[in-house]
């Protein structure tokens, strides 16, 4: 039975760090911290890295600060916390930087409506070159039309 209760609480975590990815990016990206997440919507890259990627250690901290409660004190949930939260940073960058910026050369050709939909969103997104009038900060939920128009193209 705890084990099931640990990969809840996995998957829990991992789901929640969607939202917070969300509202971090629209209030926190989009907002005071539009310094670091600028370069990022515009095309001069100074590199392999952007001011932007700063955002990688400050979302990896709470994961690695509850990976570490978990294995170091008699709280193993907060392992469970610090693995779902680790597994979406895993998961944001396999999607994002490699997917869809194609940091690295890999993933470029896929047919799949919901991978699709995600690129095209995130498209939309960065359409927007200020930290102004955004959509789509979401990066494994998006709005469901994004889905649907590469699911129609796909048919």
């Amino acid at each position: 039975m705890k084990i099931l209760l640990n990969i809840l609480i996995t998957i829990v975590s991992f789901g929640l760090m969607e939202a917070v990815a969300w509202l971090a990016h629209r209030y926190l990206m989009h907002g005071f911290l539009w310094r670091l997440h600028k370069d990022h919507h515009h095309k001069e890259q100074y590199g392999f890295l952007e001011h932007n990627d700063f955002f990688f250690l400050i979302f990896a901290t709470p994961g690695i600060a509850c990976l570490a409660i978990g294995i170091y004190t008699p709280a193993t949930y907060a392992l469970f916390i610090g693995l779902g939260i680790t597994l979406y940073g895993l998961c944001y960058f396999l999607v994002h930087d490699i997917f869809i910026h194609q940091r690295i050369k890999l993933f470029r050709n896929s047919n799949n409506a919901y991978l699709l939909g995600i690129r095209r969103a995130h498209k939309v997104h960065h359409k927007h070159l200020g930290k102004e009038d955004g959509e789509c900060f979401g990066m494994l939920w998006v709005p469901l039309k994004f889905f649907k128009e590469q699911k129609s193209k796909n048919a």
